[in-house]
């Protein structure tokens, strides 16, 4: 287009019914407005045209521009060495799909060893890289589990994206817990500030992060404000309250039990049986040593229960839920409430000066011992008690250990967590040596990662020992992911001689040594991997 045609098309009006009125009749027969007949008219219309076309297509009216985007806050951090970063654009690109048969392959679940990458990275304080937050933030959305280690490692630049994308917005309500993202708690004024004016998830991080440093600090922030809260914040700050959880909270837990919401009155009281010297404590204590005792009439002492026959107003202001749910009696659901939030320092005192251990071998009458010894469990876990949780436990390789008994896997699974890692790794070994690993998977996922290395041979000895015996191997599946994302890397080359193909057995499932060979081949991978990971995520020595 010459700048002459260009000029006056630009000078032409957007009309464009008599823009097609003149190319009908021809520009010898009809200008457009503006032009003068002649060789340039012809270029005119349609240059005209072409400029009134895109303006059809574009639909927009000229506005008043908007107000420039603001940069994305800085993240102080330092960068992820370079190998780190390629790592994880591969974790972050890979998408599982089923394989034919439903069988996994030998390669690895890079997904699976997302969670442990963030993990790592995050110790080690690295920033994510500013063209990894798109994709690392769609991980997230898919995958609830990932959301407080990606948004950590994501930093201040995951709430700037969030608030730019609704797909993001989970950001926004997340509770990162800390990190880069935490406010200054050195700036009284912002702290308040953002408490009275900022977004939930920033509300959440502050009153989290302000806790750990100051938790009577925070807990005066939340008093301010707590009765013009609503009833789902309520909840989600008092949780917070968790973390450095001492005798001075007691008063405002004790206010909160007259909250309106009954999900916050069931959390104040949780609270506060978590405090062994709290009046509601003792309050408990008295209720649930009322219905428990010793009958030293028989010929082997054994415990004897009388549940509550009634929830007064009282006990329910306590916490106990009166309700029972299908298929539990009344009485014994208000029974384990009572037991479960009473210090377990009432029951040495209460029932003969026995220890522990001794009262949890007594014998329970009329068939209470389930109700009773669950709800000791249930309060060991909340009160922290390792010297119950493993009274409770017994030992590895008792016979009961292995089957429902007194104390579920569930609730052993619940009790390990109380012990520091070495010891519940040791438990955890020790029950697979003696009942095998069918009944191990809800214990194997509390246990601390990377397993300890007598945890590590006793799930690899207990494969192999299944693999020999031609078990069904997708009945193992559950063990073997877990093996590939908890082992220590270091591992790896002693589980080579179980690559080869193995013999099978006559009666061995159809195909189960090729699985087992293709299942170590893809344990012995993921933990080289893994290895490489970590490695790679290692600060750079400088250079001599």
């Amino acid at each position: 287009m010459s700048r002459t045609t260009a000029t006056v098309a630009a000078s032409l009006p957007d009309h464009w019914e008599e823009l097609v009125t003149t190319a009908l009749l021809g520009t010898d027969r009809r200008t457009p407005p503006g032009v003068a007949p002649g060789p340039q008219a012809p270029s005119a219309l349609l240059d005209a045209a072409a400029a009134a076309t895109v303006r059809r297509r574009a639909g927009l009216r000229p506005a008043r521009p908007a107000e420039r985007l603001r940069p994305a806050p800085e993240d102080p951090r330092p960068p992820l060495p370079p190998a780190a970063a390629r790592r994880l654009a591969a974790l972050l690109a890979d998408r599982p799909g089923a394989s034919a048969g439903g069988r996994r392959g030998a390669a690895p679940d890079l997904m699976e060893l997302l969670p442990q990458w963030l993990q790592a990275a995050n110790a080690r304080g690295y920033t994510a890289p500013p063209q990894a937050l798109p994709a690392l933030l769609d991980a997230a959305r898919g995958r609830t589990d990932l959301r407080p280690a990606a948004l950590r490692f994501a930093g201040p630049r995951a709430l700037w994206l969030a608030r730019l994308n609704p797909d993001w917005r989970f950001a926004l309500r997340a509770a990162p817990g800390g990190g880069p993202s935490a406010p200054d708690l050195h700036d009284p004024r912002g702290i308040r500030r953002l408490w009275q004016k900022g977004l939930f998830a920033e509300r959440v991080t502050l009153l989290t992060a302000l806790r750990s440093r100051d938790a009577a600090a925070a807990r005066a922030l939340l008093e301010e404000t707590w009765a013009t809260e609503r009833a789902e914040d309520r909840l989600m700050f008092l949780d917070s309250l968790r973390a450095g959880l001492g005798p001075d909270d007691e008063a405002f837990l004790e206010r909160a039990l007259a909250d309106r919401s009954r999900n916050v009155r069931a959390t104040a009281a949780e609270l506060l049986s978590a405090l062994p010297a709290s009046a509601l404590a003792a309050r408990m204590a008295t209720r649930a040593a009322a219905c428990v005792a010793v009958d030293r009439t028989r010929d082997v002492p054994a415990i004897v229960v009388e549940a509550p026959h009634e929830c007064d107003a009282a006990m329910e202001r306590d916490g106990v839920v009166t309700k029972a749910p299908a298929g539990r009696g009344e009485r014994s659901w208000w029974l384990g409430q009572l037991v479960e939030a009473a210090p377990l320092g009432t029951w040495p005192a209460r029932l003969g000066g026995r220890t522990p251990e001794e009262i949890v071998a007594l014998p329970v009458a009329d068939g209470w011992q389930g109700e009773l010894h669950a709800a000791w469990s249930r309060a060991a876990v909340r009160q922290r008690d390792a010297k119950w949780s493993r009274a409770l436990l017994g030992e590895p390789s008792a016979p009961e250990a292995g089957g429902p008994g007194a104390v579920s896997l569930a609730e052993r699974a619940r009790l390990l967590a109380t012990l520091d890692g070495g010891e519940r790794a040791a438990w955890v070994a020790g029950f697979i040596e003696r009942h095998g690993l069918s009944e191990a998977f809800q214990l194997l996922g509390v246990c601390a990662v990377p397993w300890a290395p007598p945890l590590g041979r006793a799930v690899v000895d207990a494969l192999n020992i299944a693999r020999d015996a031609g078990s069904y191997p997708w009945s193992f599946s559950g063990v073997m992911g877990l093996a590939e994302r908890c082992l220590d890397p270091s591992e790896a080359s002693r589980l080579d001689a179980l690559l080869a193909l193995p013999d099978e057995p006559e009666d061995a499932a159809p195909g189960a040594g090729s699985y087992w060979s293709e299942a170590f081949r893809r344990l012995v991978t993921t933990l080289r991997l893994r290895g490489a990971m970590l490695a790679e995520l290692a600060p750079e020595e400088p250079a001599s």
